[in-house]
């Protein structure tokens, strides 16, 4: 066994616990490397089907060819794919002018909460990492949120040997994060290994850009890059000195913006 085999085996094993210790659970699909790798690893656990409904977020500023990718693969592997909006935020003009971190809370913060409040969700799955940004390096892979979905990333429960709490009292919310561990170049690593269809818009393009993380289109910018293949990333990944998110605009207006944000039940 490799790194990939071991990390794909834990990752396994978290969604299978997950799945048998929580109702009413949902996973979310941001259409990005890393959750999309997470509905691969899901289809792995469960024989080929995602018995865990998919809720992506739509905040009407996705740059069109995410949606495109988004419909056609839950399409193809037989998703059930859940698509929520903060209707009444998007109704009265809520964009990125107002305040990037009061636009992401509006329209991805309320509007993953009214999705899971409609559902009845008590649980959601993510594909978040820990090298991927200071806050998530706070995480636990079952992480336990108030009624309202708020983190105290301040009193999580231990979790040492793989040992994980999956007992909480009702009404908790639980955040669950199969790939934790993982880290972006593992990511592509597997992507690589498994041969997983990755939306175009990490590959460079004709005036050597390409997207290294994936938003929203105001608040998302491209890197110079050459890398054109999966191969061609993993090797620049090798050598690449600038941040994951460097290109996420919200990060840049307050150096705590993430933590804000997912204190309040953000992804």
């Amino acid at each position: 066994m490799d790194h990939l085999d071991h990390l794909e085996n834990q990752s396994i094993y978290i969604l299978r616990e997950a799945y048998k210790n929580f109702k009413d659970l949902a996973m979310l699909w941001s259409i990005g490397k890393d959750s999309t790798v997470l509905v691969w690893l899901a289809r792995k656990a469960f024989f080929g089907h995602c018995p865990i409904p998919l809720v992506h977020i739509d905040t009407t500023f996705k740059i069109p060819a995410m949606i495109e990718y988004r419909d056609r693969v839950a399409k193809e592997w037989g998703l059930n794919l859940v698509v929520g909006k903060n209707e009444k935020a998007i109704a009265e003009g809520m964009n990125h002018t107002m305040g990037r971190i009061t636009c992401c809370e509006a329209l991805k913060t309320n509007g993953l909460h009214a999705v899971m409040e409609d559902k009845k969700y008590t649980g959601l799955i993510l594909g978040i990492r820990r090298d991927e940004e200071g806050t998530r390096a706070k995480e636990r892979y079952f992480s336990p949120r108030n009624k309202d979905f708020e983190w105290d990333f301040k009193d999580q429960p231990p979790e040492l040997w793989d040992q994980f709490k999956t007992s909480f009292e009702a009404g908790t919310h639980i955040r669950i994060h199969p790939i934790l561990q993982w880290t972006e170049l593992n990511v592509w690593e597997y992507i690589q290994r498994e041969n997983i269809p990755i939306i175009d818009l990490y590959f460079s393009n004709a005036e050597g850009k390409r997207y290294r993380s994936l938003g929203c289109a105001p608040c998302t910018l491209p890197i110079d890059s050459k890398a054109s293949t999966v191969a061609e990333i993993v090797e620049e990944l090798k050598t690449i000195d600038t941040s994951e998110r460097s290109g996420r605009a919200q990060d840049q207006e307050d150096t705590y913006a993430m933590q804000k944000l997912r204190a309040k039940g953000y992804m």
